[in-house]
């Protein structure tokens, strides 16, 4: 029988893997196969480059102006019905482009998978309260496109500075992301403001690289503020979320895009004018059935509620500038009689809205 020390030597003089053994001896150093190899005597010549593949535009304007031609009819009446609804908000005055863009926000959260309903976009938007949860962010990005589109100023085509406008920043020499797309926008007259909202909508989702969650809300806001083109009216932006998310959905051909964004608009614009008519209706009941009412309370919170789709007490406080008391009593009374109604059914926070008739 072989001893330890001579199956130690044999294995390491024999190894049937191949591999040197624990015990021999150390290998030279040029045989370490960590160590660089040696220099090469000439180098080699580096290849020539691979042709550069044609970089096209992000878009032709020949197609859209073809587009917008071929889609005369269907654009002659998106704009007839827009012109209705300008008239029709002029009847309510400027505060009710409040009330239609947290209503287009609140659409748009749902196509953009956020999902916020309209009391807690007036929650945060009175008091700040409600963007504690994991949700949180996403009550921001919404409340923040109702107040982009509820902004004032020219609605119209512009340079960055109109762009920067649009989205909240500084109106001062354009750079990064809003230059280069104030740059690449369609010039005025180049393209109708309808067919260039949904240029700008497709173009902003193009160049933007952030997360879709955080550039498609932004793109929506462009689009329906470029693409309204009334100087100086209200509501300020073309509605595209408030029938339906066909308008931003829609992919392939620019014809086909173009045809999507004019139908989606055309729809939401009678979502719009239909919405305006209930609340005109209920206006003069809630008028005829306080008129027995005495003070300013009452009428204040009809225009409060007229403004705001939903409104918190706090906020109806700041806005008619009676005391907290006689809000909640003169709420109480048109409770009563079924002109508004609580929508969050809890005991504190609670948020008010038009009741029934509109």
């Amino acid at each position: 029988m072989k001893n330890q020390s001579q199956d130690t030597k044999d294995h390491a003089l024999n190894p049937e893997d191949g591999q040197p053994g624990p015990y021999d001896p150390a290998p030279a150093e040029e045989d370490l196969w960590f160590l660089p190899g040696p220099e090469p005597e000439e180098a080699e010549p580096l290849a020539a480059p691979l042709p550069r593949r044609s970089c096209g535009t992000l878009f032709d304007l020949a197609e859209w102006r073809a587009a917008e031609a071929s889609l005369a009819q269907p654009l002659a009446g998106l704009s007839l019905d827009l012109g209705r609804l300008v008239e029709r908000a002029a009847g309510f005055g400027p505060p009710v482009a409040e009330r239609l863009a947290q209503a287009e926000a609140a659409a748009l959260s749902w196509w953009t998978g956020d999902r916020i309903a309209p009391d807690r976009i007036a929650l945060w938007l009175a008091l700040r309260i409600g963007a504690t949860g994991s949700d949180g962010a996403a009550l921001i990005r919404t409340a923040w496109a109702a107040r982009r589109l509820a902004a004032p100023g020219s609605a119209g085509q512009g340079g960055a500075g109109a762009i920067a406008a649009h989205l909240g920043l500084d109106t001062g020499p354009p750079s990064g992301l809003v230059g280069d797309f104030a740059a690449l926008l369609p010039g005025p007259g180049e393209l109708g403001p309808v067919a260039t909202g949904c240029l700008a909508f497709h173009l902003w989702r193009a160049l933007d690289e952030r997360p879709a969650h955080q550039r498609d809300i932004e793109a929506a806001v462009l689009g329906a503020r470029l693409g309204f083109g009334i100087e100086a009216a209200v509501p300020g932006f073309l509605p595209l979320a408030l029938a339906g998310t066909g308008a931003l959905t829609a992919g392939g051909t620019t014809e086909r895009r173009l045809s999507a964004w004019i139908a989606g608009a055309h729809d939401a614009v009678l979502s719009a004018l239909m919405g305006l008519d209930r609340l005109r209706r209920w206006r003069m009941r809630a008028e005829a059935e306080t008129a027995d009412l005495s003070g300013r309370t009452p009428r204040l919170l009809i225009a409060g509620l007229l403004r705001h789709p939903m409104a918190a007490v706090p906020q109806l406080v700041a806005e008619t500038g009676a005391s907290h008391p006689a809000v909640l009593r003169n709420l109480a009374i048109l409770e009563r009689r079924g002109l508004v109604r609580e929508v969050t059914g809890q005991g504190r926070y609670r948020v008010w809205a038009a009741g029934s008739g509109y």
